[in-house]
């Protein structure tokens, strides 16, 4: 997991490569967008605004995506482990691209302005213990656009 503290430290460290700029255009277009409505740019990135109160009770795991999370309000605790430290609960399924795990793992508070980006070798539960609103968003891990379209 890496957890950057701004979004412009975000935009220094990652300012190379159509993702992540396509990342920092969708974190621009938020106020444009309702609430839990999923958009996309390009066939690479799927974002949406989430106000998250809920708590995990399992790890996600990706194969395909990155997760990035962008803290606009609140605090919110992620755990996290490395893949082959849990356990699964149900496999991996290409259509849903999730494998749900579970398991003990590291805990890191983050919050408002912080982003997070989830690895693919890691699982995530994300723990609310207040309303949080983020955006969260989906980013492939090609290094452009998918190869079959």
């Amino acid at each position: 997991m890496i957890v950057l503290d701004s979004l412009e430290q975000f935009q220094q460290l990652y300012r190379a490569g159509r993702k992540w700029q396509r990342c920092v255009e969708a974190i621009n277009n938020i106020d444009n967008i309702p609430a839990g409505v999923a958009h996309s740019i390009g066939d690479s990135l799927a974002y949406r605004v989430t106000r998250d109160t809920t708590t995990d009770a399992l790890f996600v795991r990706h194969r395909r995506y990155f997760e990035v999370h962008y803290y606009l309000q609140g605090r919110q605790k992620i755990e996290y482990a490395p893949r082959q430290e849990l356990q699964p609960v149900e496999c991996y399924r290409d259509d849903t691209d999730r494998e749900y795990l579970k398991g003990v793992g590291k805990t890191q508070q983050v919050h408002e302005g912080q982003l997070v980006i989830c690895e693919n070798h890691e699982a995530y539960r994300f723990i609310s213990e207040e309303p949080v609103k983020k955006v969260v968003l989906n980013v492939t891990i090609e290094d452009g656009y998918f190869h079959n379209k």
